[in-house]
């Protein structure tokens, strides 16, 4: 025992791997409000909130004599040592708008900003003159199902200010695991072992040797230690479901990576100092959620793991590739292909494949091989990409409505990182990249902006013919 406190509980094998020194990971919540930021009306709903409560947010991470990380709990949180408050605007040229200081301040924090270990792994960042709150996580607490849900409990419906916001389970990662539940027979049986099969053979070959040419949009090894800039691109949900209405049975999900494969695309085409090889293959790192409900959860049914729901970072890892295309006339072509390689991954066992041998790794290599794979595993792909349900309808934190909601993270050796989060209506993507590889990530948000303009007018025609 430990002063009177519970007993120090060990990390899970992915909170380790997140708290190592190369693979390391801190969530920037960006919460953007519509009126001034009351302070002490934060303060209240903070130490009010179930946040408090929590086991994992009232914790330090601590090493034992072994070396391995555990959980041990604090006798008191003062919630004044997790507000920083920034009173001044966050630049003094009053040409640069107030979404530009905003990803400029969110892309320092990428880079230089670690979490200090001497108090439990969270923080608000005040931006006063912005009117905007900044939530940093680090991975180890949760996934991003988790922590939605956990954000979630401190809020508000705008229409209701007596009520939570509405979670119904439904979520963009359900369009995953949704096909996973049809009815078996023995061609689904062979497809399912042929596709599991050949996938986590390609994500070995990864971890091992197998990397993406160079391109415009290449990272690598010492990439996260570069400086970075932040784009942002917007997405209307409705268009979205236009064009997603265009292609039989496609999902959210399905147009989203259709509009990544073909703003991609469009941005080498500008980027490249020579002609492009027809089919040139890039390849995505995913995050796919495990849990057997997917979508966000009720905060009582993950602290309890009702119905094999839980805390933590419950999440497997896919490989997608886009393939570069030349003059391709009608861009639902981009969709339909990646409607094709993603229905093959929704029938493997890729994610769960790769969340297991984490595991294995973990357990008889040691957490610094585990990263250190992880790493590979990142320097041989060229992009991360994310996307996390928000709540459909507008909410309030501590009286005041909510704007927007943006997530970002900590840099990875990837050039470019995408993290996408659906919000009353629209879905808003933080485009991180490292400034001296891609130095314009806002003519990248524009080529994806573009493209689902291109496919939304495509999809009209569809349906007029």
């Amino acid at each position: 025992m430990n002063g009177g406190f519970e007993r120090d509980e060990p990390l899970t094998p992915s909170s380790r791997l997140f708290s190592q020194p190369g693979t390391t990971q801190v969530i920037n919540c960006l919460v953007a409000c519509k009126n001034p930021v009351d302070i002490d009306a934060v303060k209240t709903v903070i130490t009010n909130s179930i946040l408090m409560k929590h086991p994992r947010f009232v914790s330090v991470m601590i090493r034992d004599a072994r070396g391995r990380e555990r959980w041990r709990r604090v006798a008191h949180v003062n919630v004044d040592d997790h507000i920083v408050v920034h009173r001044r605007r966050l630049s003094d040229d009053p040409a640069v708008s107030d979404e530009d200081c905003v990803n400029d301040f969110l892309a320092d924090l990428a880079v230089s900003s670690p979490l200090a270990s001497d108090k439990p792994l969270w923080e608000f960042h005040l931006l006063m003159a912005h009117n905007c709150a900044v939530l940093r996580l680090h991975h180890s607490l949760g996934d991003g199902v988790s922590l939605m849900s956990m954000f979630l409990s401190c809020c508000r419906r705008a229409d209701d200010p007596d009520q939570p916001p509405l979670i119904d389970g439904l979520g963009t990662s359900s369009d995953y695991r949704r096909r996973g539940k049809r009815s078996w027979s023995i061609m689904r049986f062979f497809k399912v072992l042929w596709y599991t099969t050949v996938y986590v053979l390609k994500f070995v070959l990864r971890i091992l040797w197998l990397k993406d040419k160079r391109t415009a949009l290449s990272g690598g090894a010492g990439v996260e230690l570069w400086p970075r800039k932040l784009a942002s691109a917007t997405f209307i949900l409705e268009d979205i479901k236009t064009v997603k209405r265009a292609v039989p049975d496609a999902t959210i999900n399905d147009v989203l990576f259709g509009i990544i494969s073909c703003g991609m695309s469009r941005y080498l085409e500008m980027r490249s100092s020579r002609a492009l090889q027809e089919g040139l293959s890039i390849t995505g790192v995913a995050m796919v959620n495990l849990r057997p409900q997917a979508g966000l959860q009720e905060m009582t049914k993950l602290m309890n793991g009702e119905s094999g729901s839980r805390w933590g970072n419950k999440f497997g890892i896919i490989l997608l590739p886009i393939n570069y295309h030349k003059g391709v006339k009608d861009p639902l072509q981009f969709v339909k292909r990646a409607k094709a390689m993603i229905d093959k991954k929704k029938l493997s066992l890729e994610a769960l494949c790769s969340y297991k041998l984490g595991d294995l790794v973990m357990s008889s290599l040691g957490a610094k091989i585990a990263s250190s794979l992880s790493y590979r595993i990142v320097c041989n792909t060229t992009f991360t990409i994310s996307n996390v349900i928000g709540p459909r309808e507008q909410v309030t934190i501590a009286g005041n409505p909510i704007d927007n909601l943006r997530v970002t993270s900590t840099s990875l050796p990837h050039a470019i990182t995408m993290h996408m989060v659906s919000y009353a209506g629209k879905i808003d993507m933080q485009i991180l990249v490292a400034k001296d590889i891609i130095p314009d990530p806002k003519v990248l948000a524009g080529c994806f902006e573009q493209t689902l303009q291109g496919m939304k007018e495509a999809a009209k025609i569809y349906h007029r013919n």
